[in-house]
C-alpha cells in the first residue's frame, strides 16, 4: 500500500510529465535512453521518479520557467448578453454570468435541473422542455452569445461535405439551427474529449463543416483542461467556437493558470473556498465495497488490495491488462480529484474520500464542480449527484466567460 510519508519522496509518471512539460511517452522514452530514470517505490512497487532526481536534472529549467501568474479578467464594455441550450443545473450559466455576461434565457429539458435553475435564479428566463419545440425569432440579432453543451451524436452522411440536413434528428443540429436563427457573433459549443475521435473524426468535421455552411468560421478546436482553470478536478472540455464570418476579430482561449487546487482547497477553507463544506446527504458504499476499500490508502486503487482481493475485486477485469485506476479508487487531500461522475459509488468510478470511506456528499460533489456553497440543487438525491456531474465547472465557465467580453469588447470597439 501507499505509505504517504514515503511517496513524498517520489512523483508519479503523470505527476514529473506534468512538471516538466513533457508527455508521458518522453518520458518512457528517457527512462529506456536513461537520461531520468524511474524507480519502483519501496512499499507499493509503483514505477515513479525521485524527486531529487528529477530537480537535479531540471531545477534549472523548472526555476527559470516559473512565469508570472496571468490573471483572464476582464470587464465588459457593454452589457453582453446570451442564450444557454442545454442548460442543465447552471454550471457553465454561473460562470458566464460571473464573468459579466447576462443570460436572457436558457433551455433545458430535464425538469429538476429547470427547477434547480428556478429556485437559484428566479430572474433566469428558463424555457423548460425538448429544443425542438422552441424556437429563437425574437433574439435574432439580440443575443451576442449562444451557448450550448451538446451530446455527442453521430451523423448520417448523404454526402461528402456533411450538411445542416444530415444532422437532423441529432442535438447538435438543433444547436445550429437556434444559432442561424438567433445570428449571434459567437457561438461556444461544449463536449467530451472523446468528440475529438467520434467516428474516427467525422462527427467533429461534420460539425464544423454545418457550422460553416450557416455563416461561422470555427476557431481551431481545443481541449481545456479544468485544472488549469481553479477547479480542483481532472475534469476536460472539448470547446468548439464560431465566430460569424462578417466579424474579423480573433478569439482568444483563456490562458492556464500555472497554480493546481487539490482537494484539500475544495473541501476546506482557504484560497477558493472561504469556509469548511458545508454538511450534506451523501450516497453510501454497500458494506461489500465498504470492505474492500476501507483497505485502500489515500491515493490508492485497486492495485493496493491483497492479490487474492485484487482478482476478486476486479473479475475478468484483472486479466484485461490498463490502469484502470479509476476502480477502488481513493482521492488524497494534496491531488485534484478525478473526473466526477452522475453516479459517485458506481463501479469502476469510485471517488472515495481520503479519510472516511464513502462517496462525497452532494456539497462535496458541487465544491469539486466549484458551484457556491448557496446553488441548491432540486430533486432525489441520485438527480442532484447526476446535475453536478453532468454540469461544466462553474470556475471554468468563468474564465470562458472572460475569453468572450474579451472578444466581443474587440468585436464592439471595432464597429465604432
Amino acid at each position: 500500500m501507499f505509505n504517504n510519508v514515503v511517496m513524498s519522496k517520489y512523483l508519479s509518471l503523470s505527476e514529473t510529465a506534468e512538471l516538466l512539460g513533457k508527455s508521458k511517452e518522453t518520458l518512457r522514452r528517457w527512462d529506456n535512453d536513461g537520461i531520468l530514470s524511474a524507480v519502483r517505490e519501496p512499499v507499493s512497487n509503483y514505477r515513479v521518479y525521485r524527486k531529487d532526481d528529477v530537480y537535479t536534472l531540471f531545477g534549472d529549467f523548472l526555476e527559470n520557467n516559473i512565469e508570472e501568474e496571468v490573471s483572464n479578467y476582464i470587464e465588459p464594455d457593454n452589457e453582453y448578453s446570451v442564450l444557454e441550450l442545454f442548460a442543465g443545473a447552471g454550471g457553465l450559466a454561473i460562470g458566464l454570468e460571473k464573468s459579466g455576461l447576462k443570460c436572457v434565457a436558457l433551455n433545458e429539458i430535464d425538469k429538476w435541473a429547470c427547477n434547480t435553475l428556478r429556485k437559484n435564479r428566479p430572474n433566469w428566463k428558463v424555457l423548460e422542455g425538448d429544443i425542438k419545440d422552441f424556437d429563437f425569432p425574437d433574439y435574432k440579432n439580440k443575443v451576442d452569445v449562444v451557448t450550448g453543451g451538446f451530446p455527442c451524436q453521430a451523423f448520417s452522411y448523404a454526402g461528402k461535405k456533411l450538411g445542416l440536413k444530415d444532422a437532423r434528428g441529432t442535438l447538435f443540429y438543433e444547436f445550429a439551427r437556434v444559432v442561424q436563427e438567433v445570428s449571434p457573433a459567437i457561438c461556444i459549443g461544449e463536449n467530451v474529449r472523446g468528440l475529438l475521435s467520434h467516428e474516427k473524426g467525422k462527427t467533429l468535421k461534420g460539425m464544423i463543416s454545418i457550422l460553416d455552411e450557416i455563416g461561422y468560421n470555427v476557431v481551431p478546436v481545443q481541449i481545456l483542461k479544468a485544472i488549469n482553470y481553479k477547479v480542483p478536478q481532472k475534469r476536460e472540455r472539448l470547446i468548439l467556437v464560431g465566430i460569424r464570418k462578417d466579424i474579423n476579430i480573433k478569439y482568444e482561449y483563456p490562458k492556464p493558470y500555472k497554480r493546481i487546487y487539490n482537494l484539500s482547497d475544495a473541501l476546506k477553507k482557504g484560497d477558493l473556498f472561504d469556509k469548511n463544506v458545508p454538511k450534506s446527504d451523501g450516497a453510501k458504499y454497500p458494506k461489500s465495497k465498504e470492505d474492500v476499500l476501507d483497505l485502500i490508502p489515500p491515493k490508492g486503487y485497486w492495485r493496493d488490495l491483497p492479490l487474492d482481493l485484487q482478482k476478486e475485486y476486479m473479475g475478468g477485469s484483472f486479466y484485461l491488462g490498463g490502469g484502470k485506476t479509476g476502480m477502488a479508487r481513493r482521492i488524497g487531500w494534496d491531488e485534484p480529484c478525478l473526473t466526477l461522475t452522475c453516479s459517485p459509488a458506481q463501479k469502476q468510478t469510485e471517488r472515495c474520500h481520503p479519510e472516511e470511506t464513502r462517496p462525497f456528499t452532494v456539497r462535496e460533489y458541487a465544491r469539486i464542480q466549484t458551484f457556491p456553497d448557496e446553488w441548491k440543487f432540486d430533486g432525489s438525491l441520485a438527480q442532484q449527484y447526476k446535475q453536478i456531474g453532468n454540469a461544466v465547472p462553474v470556475n471554468l465557465g468563468q474564465e470562458l466567460g472572460y475569453s468572450i467580453i474579451e472578444f466581443l469588447n474587440k468585436y464592439y470597439s471595432a464597429r465604432s
